[in-house]
């Protein structure tokens, strides 16, 4: 499937790509033969003093002082980018401004509700709100490294406290407000925030949900916090009396009205953001990330993978508790504006999304794939309903985009746009694998490693499977990049990060991630690692599996484990059926078959269950270590770092588990 080309771009669309630009930039400026991308991205690998230094001169507005761009360590974690220079990143993504040469009054960002309730901010706005909310941080004695936490909506309030924070060179960290309180303090309890914002509530599927009352017994237990600013979300004027400390997201603007830019220089090394992993193995870990060096990845990422350019608008699907957020906050920085969406995305109706695209004029959509999933199942047809005209880009993340989704997005939602699957994680708020607006498009296949990345598909002996094609092994990279994580907060001997990601092969960073180089040069994402089936001694990623499986017209998806049986493992797999559907001896023995022609005997379940739900994390991944370890009788560690954590109660004691 890998071998069906859907898409190239023409010779004069690889001529005005930042990508070509900055190829052309790199052999002027080097002397160095870089004949297409293919060659940039091996360069850009090799030589990475060489390839962020003209990053930061062609994208960053600081000067980078006359220090070395890159120190090499004993290890990866040791190495040094940009030790003497200081940059601030709510500078460079209010400076978006004047990159697209866009006046004051033109709108930086457009937000929409689910129910239509919209605001926006034009670039005079954005600025005075940030320099505003800044103030505020500043008179509730927030400085530099202390954290200020957001438990909001995906709205225009969650992006200018991001700024207000980066502003003071304090640390912004964020999750959504669909968590419960326990949840909450799970994350913000460890980093102990100066400053909580949180909202009176917010809407989904037609539905208001109230948060003042979770709001209130979370500021109650977070005893760092001086100040929790409550955003308007529901109501007007909320009743906010019974929160400690409590004080109106406008009264807060209004209090500091006038108050100027100003921004403070920070380090290259100095933290700038937490996230959070999903958790599902245990309490969240606190990944401390960099300021610059978000920016630096960002940069590349927008500019030469999704060639983003000073006009266009960009939008991504997605909550303010997945680095998604992070990665569409920081385009600003190019000059583009941006669409934020909260809510449903089939809400009111399935074709919610691409009606912003038509109506703001959308250059970039991103999205996940289960979306473009359960849209192909849908059988939504945007070609035939939407112009989108505007549309040249669009990004697919969250998990594998299986080939049919490929074929989906040029068949029936547009034939000549840029389909960048791309593929990263929270660990480094980036892509180790992205797409490449120079180069064909195939079915299944995610088109280069990142670059500056230098990524690595081994094999169990850290062994490079680069010379042998559609080997699966683990997804790793050999040299370090900017947008490593600084730490793990409270990992003061960096044992968490260490086990984390260099466990696996010492010194080399292995990511968790199942893959597999193709014959194009491209990586295919077969499923996380850690939750790859082991039957029989043969390794089987999960995504294999699903793809085969729900393609199928009775399956609407399906979750993979291995469950250990007679000192073996055997897989169970279990599915959420179609209306009207049941799962009767022929459809088991159906799905049997397909997975037996189409994969191998090995990929066969012993087991096929029906359930009426499956758990996913809050960015919407599968929990299948979260099912494992029910079916196993083991504690599930971190219940809420899931969006349904009531439908683990569907795989206890199942019957059919025990014969």
């Amino acid at each position: 499937m890998t071998d069906k080309r859907l898409w190239e771009p023409a010779p004069a669309e690889i001529a005005a790509s930042h990508l070509d630009r900055f190829r052309q930039s790199v052999q002027e400026r080097h002397h160095v033969p870089v004949a297409d991308s293919v060659a940039l991205q091996k360069w850009s690998a090799q030589h990475p003093s060489e390839f962020w230094e003209m990053v930061w001169d062609t994208t960053l507005i600081e000067p980078r002082g006359s220090g070395p761009s890159f120190v090499p360590g004993p290890s990866m974690r040791d190495s040094k980018f940009f030790p003497a220079a200081t940059a601030n990143y709510a500078r460079n993504l209010l400076n978006g401004q004047t990159r697209g040469n866009h006046s004051d009054a033109s709108v930086a960002v457009e937000f929409v509700r689910e129910d239509d309730v919209r605001r926006s901010l034009t670039w005079k706005e954005l600025h005075e709100q940030a320099a505003a909310f800044a103030s505020f941080l500043r008179s509730c004695g927030v400085g530099p490294g202390d954290r200020v936490a957001a438990w909001l909506p995906n709205t225009p309030e969650v992006l200018t406290a991001m700024l207000a924070t980066s502003m003071l060179g304090a640390v912004f960290t964020s999750t959504s407000p669909d968590f419960g309180v326990a949840g909450v303090l799970d994350r913000f309890g460890q980093v102990e925030p100066t400053v909580l914002i949180g909202t009176d509530g917010y809407v989904y599927a037609g539905k208001p949900q109230p948060r003042l009352a979770r709001l209130g017994e979370v500021a109650r237990k977070l005893q760092s916090v001086q100040a929790v600013v409550v955003v308007e979300e529901l109501a007007t004027d909320p009743d906010i009396t019974d929160i400690p400390k409590a004080i109106s997201w406008r009264a807060a603007l209004a209090a500091h009205a006038g108050a100027p830019l100003d921004f403070v220089e920070s380090a290259f090394d100095d933290p700038g953001f937490i996230l959070y992993s999903s958790g599902t193995t245990g309490v969240p870990k606190c990944i401390v990330h960099r300021g610059a060096g978000l920016l630096l990845k960002h940069s590349v990422e927008h500019r030469l993978h999704c060639d983003v350019r000073p006009d266009d608008v960009v939008f991504y699907f997605t909550t303010c508790g997945w680095m998604m957020w992070n990665w569409l906050m920081s385009a600003l920085a190019t000059g583009a504006a941006l669409v934020l969406y909260d809510g449903s995305p089939f809400h009111p109706t399935p074709s919610r999304l691409w009606d912003l695209v038509d109506e703001f004029g959308i250059t970039l959509f991103g999205t996940s794939a289960k979306y473009l999933d359960a849209s192909r199942k849908m059988d939504l047809q945007p070609a035939k309903t939407h112009t989108l005209r505007s549309l040249r880009t669009i990004t697919s993340t969250g998990s594998p985009l299986v080939p049919e989704g490929f074929e989906y997005v040029y068949r029936d939602i547009k034939a000549d746009v840029h389909l960048a699957s791309i593929s990263g994680g929270t660990d480094i708020c980036g892509c180790f694998v992205a797409g490449d607006p120079t180069q064909p498009v195939y079915a299944g296949e995610i088109q280069t490693p990142g670059f500056g990345m230098a990524v690595d598909v081994y094999d169990d002996k850290g062994r490079s499977l680069r010379l042998s094609p559609d080997t699966r092994g683990e997804l790793v990279c050999t040299m370090p990049f900017p947008s490593m994580p600084v730490s793990f907060w409270n990992d003061p001997e960096d044992a968490k990060y260490e086990s984390a990601y260099f466990a696996r092969f010492p010194g080399v960073w292995a990511q968790g991630d199942f893959a597999s180089w193709t014959d194009h040069g491209g990586i295919v994402i077969h499923g996380r690692s850690d939750a790859t089936l082991n039957a029989g001694g043969v390794r089987i990623g999960t995504a294999e599996i699903y793809r085969q499986v729900e393609n199928l017209p009775q399956i609407v998806e399906a979750l993979a484990i291995g469950q250990q049986w007679d000192d073996d493992t055997r897989i169970v797999l279990f599915v959420r059926l179609s209306a009207d559907c049941d799962l009767d001896d022929e459809l088991i023995g159906t799905i049997r078959r397909v997975l037996r022609e189409n994969c191998s005997p090995r990929h066969v379940p012993a087991k096929v269950i029906a359930v009426t739900d499956l758990p996913r994390t809050r960015s919407n991944k599968l929990a299948e270590l979260a099912v494992a370890d029910v079916v196993h009788g083991r504690e599930v560690r971190n219940v809420e770092a899931l969006a349904n954590p009531e439908s683990l109660n569907l795989f206890r004691e199942i019957p059919e588990l025990a014969t």
